[in-house]
């Protein structure tokens, strides 16, 4: 199957609600649209430290850039990013080790 779509909202002055979570699918993956702003938020809703994997799209002398890969803690949420479109792309593609981890994204 494909990737799924990762939700977004952009902020504003006036203050903006985060967009729903979207659970973790560690079998298709996901992705979000990128504008260079674009942060990730990764909650982990379980008892155990979840990894996360971004993918860089740049190539430096033909060969791929190694992912960035994170664990989450137990019970912890963190902000990843922003992520240069000339470096990851106006799409990047996210993998999820578990679907206790819950993502969303915000411009």
């Amino acid at each position: 199957m494909a990737r799924g779509l990762i939700a977004n909202a952009v902020s504003d002055r006036d203050g903006t609600a985060l967009p729903t979570e979207t659970t973790g699918n560690a079998t298709d993956n996901h992705y979000f649209n990128n504008t260079g702003r674009t942060k990730l938020l990764v909650r982990n809703s379980g008892a155990s430290g979840r990894l996360v994997t971004i993918y860089v799209s740049r190539t430096v002398a033909g060969q791929s850039v190694t992912p960035i890969t994170k664990t989450v803690a137990a019970g912890a949420t963190e902000v990843f990013g922003p992520y240069p479109v000339s470096d990851f792309g106006s799409v990047v593609n996210v993998d999820v080790a578990h679907a206790e981890l819950m993502l969303r994204t915000i411009d």
